[in-house]
């Protein structure tokens, strides 16, 4: 998941995942989810043309030999305008310039031991070779400008070059890719539509180099993505979402997000996966998770309130964990973008799995808290 404006504008090995696709056309003549999703890879790690809003999501936490540490994100939105170009209003002529297709993008890198968080974004259309997702025999390349993602198998690799900041990394997946919910039918609301296909690698080897200003370090790390798309926004009543993914240093992996009720506490649909050493998945259901807030955050900038520290306690496979942040400010102001502000960075976490001890590390991702700005989108 990733933070967009919580209304759901944006709603983020060669394996198949065996599953009966379940797929239905809207009214409006896009296609939304409503059942398990038909995962094949490398395939379905390219665009999904026909629903409404998809995502590429990387995350990671990085160390350079001298011993700095680093946080990025990068993430690609695809959003489509309408369902097809036929079905727009008036004659459709011609034209290299016509699309209805919009790309989007949103990186960060977080210097941990400066204690400064660096973003930028970007905006184009899928068109002209401006920006687009594209399919290369196995490989398949997400770009808008000079920013990227390829995923050839068995690696991935990230470009982004931006004024204050870049990196070029490589990404080798430790374990295959996971299809969250029902065979990746993740569940956003009520309603069975109310619903996104999504799926994660959840440990991926990193290696590569960072930039920070004029000075560029090799680094290496462990990182995550997240691919996602659906068509249905969130439910009325819904604000929002607190999303965690942890890589802990007993070989698991952790994903977990709460929705954000309007009225307080969370909504029914709020899940998470534990990803076990041999990458089997145990579904977490709201009734075995609860979060406890420890601390909160102001923002300077925006005067947004944000819950940083946490204590997560899920009850189904005995994981006790207290969430820290080793930076507060990594606030994302998207204005030229999405026009949301979130919060999305590096985080720490440490407790008790199975009554031992465990460490881990991850990011967290605050959508919804700024409401006075979400009413004049």
């Amino acid at each position: 998941m990733t933070g967009i404006r919580p209304s759901g504008w944006l709603w983020g090995f060669g394996l198949v995942f065996v599953a009966v696709a379940a797929v239905a056309a809207d009214a409006d003549g896009y296609r939304r989810v409503t059942g398990p999703c038909d995962f094949e890879f490398p395939r379905d790690h390219g665009a999904h043309p026909g629903f409404r809003t998809e995502w590429w999501y990387y995350t990671g936490n990085l160390e350079a030999s001298d011993g700095a540490r680093f946080g990025f994100q990068l993430t690609f939105f695809r959003r489509q305008l309408r369902p097809a170009p036929e079905q727009a209003n008036g004659p459709q002529r011609p034209s290299a310039w016509r699309t209805n297709q919009i790309y989007l993008a949103h990186a960060a890198l977080t210097d941990i031991d400066g204690n400064r968080h660096y973003a930028a974004e970007d905006i184009r259309r899928g068109a002209l070779g401006l920006a687009g997702a594209e399919r290369h025999g196995d490989a398949v390349r997400v770009f808008l400008g000079q920013w990227e993602t390829v995923i050839r198998p068995p690696a991935h690799t990230l470009r982004m070059a931006g004024e204050d900041f870049g990196f070029d990394l490589r990404l080798e997946p430790v374990k295959a890719p996971v299809a969250h919910g029902d065979g990746g039918y993740s569940r956003k609301g009520t309603d069975p539509e109310r619903a996104s296909c999504y799926y994660s690698f959840t440990r991926l080897k990193t290696s590569g180099s960072v930039r920070l200003q004029d000075r560029r370090r090799a680094v290496s790390g462990t990182s995550w993505m997240d691919h996602e798309y659906s068509t249905a926004p969130l439910e009325p009543g819904i604000r929002g979402w607190s999303w965690f993914s942890l890589q802990l240093d007993n070989g698991t992996e952790l994903m977990l997000f709460l929705l954000n009720l309007e009225a307080g506490g969370y909504h029914p649909a709020s899940s998470g996966t534990l990803v076990a050493v041999d990458g089997k998945t145990t579904a977490i259901a709201l009734d075995n998770i609860r979060a406890e807030v420890l601390r909160r955050w102001s923002s300077p900038s925006t005067g947004t309130d944000y819950p940083l520290g946490w204590h997560l306690r899920l009850s189904a496979i005995d994981l006790d964990l207290t969430i820290r942040t080793p930076v507060d400010d990594q606030e994302m102001e998207t204005g030229r973008t999405t026009g949301v502000t979130y919060w999305e960075g590096s985080i720490t976490a440490e407790g008790s799995s199975g009554g031992k001890p465990v460490k881990g590390r991850g990011y967290m991702e605050l959508t919804g808290r700024n409401q006075a700005m979400e009413e004049k989108l």
